[in-house]
């Protein structure tokens, strides 16, 4: 017997991130086929029109034929989609058609009657609650068991009672397959819940990866760039006072920093691959090409970082030393790095500025770009100036990175 009806549920949820980029229609919920059940349907109002007798125009046939229409109207109404009826609507439609479908048994003499009982009965247990479910099925074998003990006599009274009840056990096969049903959308809603929820983490990665990759190219970009403007601006200025070697001296330097911006792009690239970096060799060839020499001091036992850590404390320093030269020229620098049981710090200041910083400003991403690379790290940067001792007057930036 079939009870249920295919509908489809609606999803909502977008798709974002590396799943399949498609906007998801409405999923259908997988039912019996409907067409099955109509096609069961037809047959029991086919089969009760051809046997269920009397019927005719005028008294018992015409009760008959009344309430036959009654009940095929009855069954076949359980087709229309549930939203069609409210709750109460379906209760007051089903307990008309138990009512109908028992009149038509004691009414008519002949023919499959009882079948509108049986098949409604095993609707109403998929369709209403379990406690109005099991009333509507009671009332059918009190009635139906009723009407055959008038029809059949009190000489078969087992008989009568004993079919009576039976069109109220279909019941049972509704309710399972309510619970059946019930449990499969149960199972459809938890694993589109569970992909909209891998699509969201989806998402937040592909936007942290891009966050990442735009420091990078900042680092990469906007530092070296600036560099080598500062540079070109200085040969130009002193192209007037006609001292060729400072000239050459600045155009050497920018030179140095092409050269220095082909490595750091480079670097940027394994770094987007996670290929391993060398931490002290390459922040030593970074100190050194910024112009500063013997400044760096490791403290503790030298270990291998991870290649997140070891790229992001790169990018820190560049980013310092960068800020150093452009904001403090020709000011003293030191650069510590410190490895500890449970971090990893380092550190870079520098004392004031020794003569006139070159006009410009900054893109402002530098600040940013540290603290982000530090709390995507769980670590702690501090950066700000220096209030005593020999390079009062300068800046220190200080990053801890746990592990």
């Amino acid at each position: 017997m079939g009870y249920g009806r295919a509908v489809s549920a609606p999803e909502s949820a977008p798709a974002p991130g590396p799943t399949p980029d498609r906007e998801p229609g409405p999923r259908v919920v997988p039912r019996q086929d409907p067409r099955m059940h109509a096609a069961i349907t037809l047959a029991v109002v086919v089969i009760s029109i051809a046997t269920v007798r009397p019927v005719g125009f005028s008294g018992r046939g015409l009760a008959v034929a009344v309430l036959l229409a009654v009940n095929c109207v009855a069954l076949s109404a359980r087709h229309l989609p549930e939203a069609k009826f409210p709750p109460r609507v379906a209760f007051v439609w089903l307990t008309v058609g138990v009512v109908a479908a028992a009149a038509l048994v004691g009414v008519s003499s002949s023919g499959s009657s009882y079948l509108f009982a049986y098949f409604l009965v095993g609707h109403i247990g998929y369709r209403l609650p379990l406690a109005q479910a099991l009333s509507l099925a009671a009332l059918s074998s009190l009635l139906c068991g009723a009407v055959l003990y008038f029809e059949l006599g009190p000489g078969h009274r087992s008989v009568a009672w004993t079919l009576g009840a039976t069109t109220g056990l279909p019941v049972v096969a509704g309710i399972l397959s309510r619970s059946r049903q019930r449990a499969v959308e149960a199972m459809i809603e938890s694993a589109e819940s569970a992909e909209r929820a891998a699509r969201a983490e989806a998402r937040t990665a592909v936007l942290t990866e891009r966050g990442r990759i735009a420091r990078d190219v900042h680092d990469v970009l906007a530092h070296s760039l600036a560099g080598i403007n500062m540079q070109l601006e200085l040969a130009d200025a002193l192209i007037d006072t006609g001292d060729l070697e400072k000239v050459r001296e600045a155009n050497g330097k920018a030179h140095s920093m092409v050269r220095e911006s082909l490595k750091q792009a480079q670097w940027t690239v394994h770094a987007l691959r996670e290929d391993s970096l060398p931490l002290l060799e390459s922040l030593t060839a970074m100190i050194e090409s910024s112009g500063h020499r013997d400044v760096l001091t490791v403290t503790g036992t030298v270990r291998e970082l991870p290649a997140p850590v070891t790229q992001n404390l790169l990018r820190i320093a560049q980013e310092a030393l960068t800020n150093a030269a452009r904001h403090a020229p020709g000011a003293t620098v030191g650069v510590e790095l410190t490895f500890d049981a449970a971090s990893s710090t380092l550190v870079i200041h520098n004392g004031p500025a020794t003569r006139e910083a070159a006009a410009g400003i900054g893109s402002g991403m530098g600040l940013i770009g540290m603290r982000e690379r530090v709390a995507l790290l769980g670590g702690i940067i501090t950066a700000g100036p220096v209030v005593e001792g020999p390079e009062q007057g300068g800046w220190q930036v200080e990053a801890v990175i746990p592990g």
